[in-house]
């Protein structure tokens, strides 16, 4: 109960700041990139419960000569990268948190597809809300393998506190302040999860 009154009051005093920067990369989005302005997307929340994830759209729509999708890096444009280096893609996620679908700060909502593949320890990840950051944003974000995120997340769902959120959020504005950790070997998509050989 004190995560969540901690959430609402940060997002809420922090709206007056954020309606105008939302409202004019809405703005920025539209122009450079068309419609829709946002991309949603089914994540798995507490208890692995679905909901649906905002971000700002980062690439382009141009498809192929059969009506497909190009690949993702033909699709991303510099605008599209500056979103996504900045995180500003991610800020419609304060939505998800006035929701309480998400916190300021947990283990990154991963793909639906990715639960039959955690292991017993790994899917600890979603006995807390998933958060906007987390513990592997500030220790590396798409830099590390998934073995060190996972490590970082569990370590998160044992240790949290809102001690340890206010470090993590102040951090995580150090880290995309310097751009740390934003790709890894320059690749706009990070490398999806394949499961692990030993699942116990």
């Amino acid at each position: 109960m004190k995560k969540r009154i901690f959430d609402l009051i940060i997002v809420l005093s922090l709206l007056p700041v954020l309606l105008p920067i939302l409202i004019l990369i809405y703005i920025l989005v539209r122009v450079n990139l068309g419609k829709p302005v946002f991309y949603s997307s089914q994540r798995p929340g507490l208890d692995c419960k679905p909901f649906k994830m905002f971000k700002f759209r980062t690439m382009t729509n141009t498809q192929d000569e059969f009506g497909s999708l190009l690949p993702d890096k033909e699709r991303t444009t510099n605008f599209g990268n500056f979103l996504r280096m900045s995180s500003l893609d991610e800020l419609p996620e304060t939505w998800n948190v006035i929701k309480g679908e998400m916190s300021l700060v947990g283990p990154r909502p991963l793909l639906m597809e990715y639960i039959e593949l955690y292991d017993k320890k790994q899917i600890k990840r979603h006995s807390v809300l998933p958060g906007i950051t987390g513990l592997a944003q500030i220790n590396g974000r798409n830099s590390i393998s998934w073995e060190k995120k996972f490590k970082y997340d569990l370590l998160y769902v044992k240790n949290q506190s809102l001690t340890l959120d206010i470090k993590i959020l102040f951090l995580t504005i150090y880290k995309v302040i310097k751009k740390d950790g934003i790709y890894s070997n320059d690749e706009a998509i990070v490398t999806k999860f394949t499961g692990n050989k030993n699942k116990n």
